[in-house]
């Protein structure tokens, strides 16, 4: 029977096979991305784009997370599920950080948490103390849009990318058994990832780092409001399902479906009687 990869786990794997990590939701998209040999499974707090409609992470409440977070964490065998600390769940205090951190293994059954941005090390050292592996992240923190002025990519010159390499230093120093690096320059995410010894997982931060994570439906094809340059698609089941849908719906409309073959009969006899009552 197949066992969970843990975080000291794959903290070692810095240096070694290239982590490669994905989105999941619920029980299909997990079942998807463990069958395909995924590592790590992030629920993240893009659901509430992906999944929930809204226009941004920031809407997300740990209720939301909690939720998708059990369906992930019923579902995985083998793969080490992650849960996404949502915008204001570690913002207020240390205290709060931990009660929620906890929350994501006790109730939520993931086996560690990711923390974005480098402001909040202490809440990272209680997580640590606590039991919780923390994941950091830093470059672009979607949950701090208003401050960083929207999606672009981050440590664009010399100095911001020494702010960037010292905030990686830190969050490892705090506790971090990983660091997600999201939309920084290649030459910026190698020499973050050469001075650690924490394994990097890049988004949009080119091929350098110790593994990558995209999310689900981006890979799939299946959200189309907007395509990150950093994204590569590998299906389009977006149209596909679109299409397959037009032509049940079309089905329906002209008596096409259900046919025969989908139908449950009586036996002439159990006919014969019912005819007769």
């Amino acid at each position: 029977m197949a066992r969970q990869l843990t975080a000291p786990e794959l903290a070692a794997r810095k240096g070694g096979d290239k982590i490669a990590m994905l989105t999941a939701y619920d029980a299909a998209t997990a079942t998807l991305a463990e069958r395909a040999g995924a590592d790590v499974l992030l629920v993240g707090d893009s659901l509430g784009m992906v999944v929930l409609g809204y226009e941004d992470t920031l809407s997300v409440t740990m209720e939301d997370m909690l939720h998708h977070t059990k369906a992930v964490a019923r579902t995985a065998k083998s793969a080490l599920v992650v849960g996404d600390m949502p915008f204001g769940s570690y913002a207020v205090s240390v205290e709060q950080a931990v009660e929620n951190g906890l929350r994501f293994l006790a109730e939520g059954g993931a086996r560690a948490v990711k923390l974005e941005g480098a402001k909040h090390l202490e809440a990272v050292r209680a997580l640590a103390r606590a039991g919780v592996p923390v994941m950091g992240h830093v470059g672009l923190t979607p949950q701090r849009l208003a401050e960083i002025g929207g999606f672009k990519a981050q440590a664009r010159s010399a100095e911001a990318a020494r702010v960037l390499l010292q905030e990686a230093r830190d969050l490892e120093r705090a506790g971090c058994f990983s660091l997600v690096l999201e939309a920084v320059p290649s030459e910026v995410a190698e020499l973050v990832t050469s001075r650690l010894d924490i394994p990097t997982i890049g988004i949009g931060a080119g091929p350098g780092c110790d593994g990558q994570v995209l999310v689900i439906h981006d890979v799939l094809g299946l959200f189309d409001r907007f395509t990150p340059r950093f994204v590569k698609r590998y299906a389009e089941l977006g149209s596909a399902s679109a299409e397959a849908l037009a032509a049940y719906v079309k089905d329906v409309r002209q008596g096409g479906f259900p046919g025969p073959e989908h139908e449950f009969r009586l036996s002439g006899e159990e006919r014969e009687k019912l005819e007769e009552l």
